[in-house]
């Protein structure tokens, strides 16, 4: 059987296939686009929460011109825990948005 092309049929359903294919492909790496964003986006804000912590205990201990880094090591171990539970949430919401369940 061919078309007035003079091509079997087979290449109709072989283009329909490749762009079905290519669809799906570009789906699957715009999943994966999301995802790997997302964790960035939870990353930096866990090490800049830390960070920023440290740094305000780091003045602290300059402004009270102390001895021993305390105010330093108080704030890295409040900014670790505030960090960690920023993440959590953040995450949590991640898992909570519709949009995860949708199949591209």
């Amino acid at each position: 059987m061919t078309d007035s092309s003079g091509q079997g049929g087979g290449s109709d359903l072989d283009r329909r296939i490749a762009e079905a294919q290519a669809k799906h492909t570009r789906g699957l790496a715009s999943a994966e686009s999301r995802a790997e964003t997302r964790g960035w986006a939870v990353g930096i804000e866990f090490v800049g929460t830390v960070l920023v912590s440290g740094f305000i205990g780091w003045g602290i201990d300059r402004w009270l011109d102390a001895k021993t880094p305390w105010g330093l090591i108080v704030m890295l171990l409040l900014g670790f825990a505030a960090g960690t539970r920023r993440a959590m949430q953040t995450s949590a919401s991640f898992d909570s948005d519709p949009a995860n369940d949708r199949q591209d």
